[in-house]
C-alpha cells in the first residue's frame, strides 16, 4: 500500500489521519495487520517516533490493537471504538462511509437530551430547577442575536443535564459540545427553528420545576428533534 507524500507539519497528525481514513474506510480489514513501523516510517517518509504516535492514538480510539513485539492488528471499530472517534471525524470534515455521522449525532442528542429533562423533572432539586429557569431567561434575552441565543442555549442545557444527576449524560454532553460536530458549531439554519422558539424553553423549564416528568421529557424531544427535520430537509449535506 502506498501513501502520499506528508507535509513536515503536525506528521504524526498527519500519519494518525490517514491511517485512521484508512481502518474506517475499510482497506484494511478487521484482524489485518498494518505494516511494520519500519515500512510505514518508509512509506511515509517520516522517523519511527511519528509513526508510534500515530498508532498509539489509533489504539486510544480503539481501531488497532497494538502487540509488543509483534503485530498492530485492525479493530472492527463498529464493535470497538467510542464517541470519540465521531469527533475526530468529523473535526476533519470527513464523511468515508459516515454519511449519515452529523445526523445520527443530532439524533443521539435529541435522545440524551429528552431523557435527560425527563430525570431533571424527577430528580433535580429547587436550587437546581431554579438555575435551569434563570438560564432559560438568559437565552431569552440574548434574542434576535442567534451567536448569543447559542452559547445561552447550550448552558441552559447544560443546567439540564446536570440536574438529570447522570454523570453518562454529563459526559456526553461534554463531548457534543466540544467537537466539530457540536451543536454549538451547527451552522445557524439548521439551528434556527430550536433557537428561536422561546416559548418551548420556557415551557420546558416550567415543566421541569413542576416536576412533570413525561411532560419535560417530551417537550424536550420535540425541541431537539426541529434540527433533526431540519438536517433532513437540507438533504444531510456536507458540514
Amino acid at each position: 500500500m502506498t501513501f502520499e507524500p506528508l507535509s513536515r507539519e503536525s506528521v504524526s497528525d498527519q500519519v494518525f489521519g490517514r491511517l485512521r481514513d484508512a481502518v474506517v474506510a475499510g482497506r484494511y480489514a478487521a484482524g489485518d495487520p498494518l505494516p511494520s513501523e519500519r515500512e510505514l516510517a518508509a512509506a511515509f517518509g517520516v522517523n519511527r517516533h511519528a509513526i508510534r504516535e500515530a498508532l498509539r492514538r489509533l489504539q486510544q480510539l480503539g481501531l488497532v490493537k497494538v502487540s509488543q513485539g509483534g503485530a498492530t492488528r485492525v479493530q472492527d471499530w463498529r464493535a470497538t471504538a467510542g464517541l470519540d472517534l465521531a469527533m475526530t471525524l468529523a473535526a476533519v470534515g470527513d464523511v468515508l462511509p459516515l454519511a449519515t455521522l452529523n445526523r445520527d449525532v443530532l439524533e443521539m442528542r435529541a435522545c440524551i437530551g429528552a431523557d435527560a429533562a425527563r430525570l431533571c423533572a424527577e430528580r433535580a432539586d429547587p436550587a437546581a430547577r431554579a438555575a435551569i429557569a434563570a438560564a432559560v431567561e438568559e437565552y431569552a434575552a440574548a434574542v434576535p442575536d442567534l451567536d448569543l441565543m447559542a452559547a445561552a442555549d447550550l448552558a441552559v442545557w447544560r443546567r439540564i443535564v446536570e440536574g438529570s444527576g447522570n454523570i453518562a449524560y454529563l459526559l456526553a454532553y461534554n463531548s457534543l459540545t466540544a467537537g466539530a460536530v457540536a451543536v454549538g458549531h451547527m451552522p445557524q439554519p439548521r439551528r434556527t427553528a430550536e433557537l428561536l422558539d422561546v416559548a418551548a424553553h420556557r415551557r420546558l423549564a416550567e415543566l421541569i420545576g413542576a416536576g412533570d416528568a413525561a411532560g419535560a421529557e417530551g417537550a424536550a424531544r420535540a425541541l431537539l428533534t426541529a434540527a433533526v427535520a431540519t438536517r433532513s430537509q437540507m438533504g444531510n449535506p456536507r458540514p
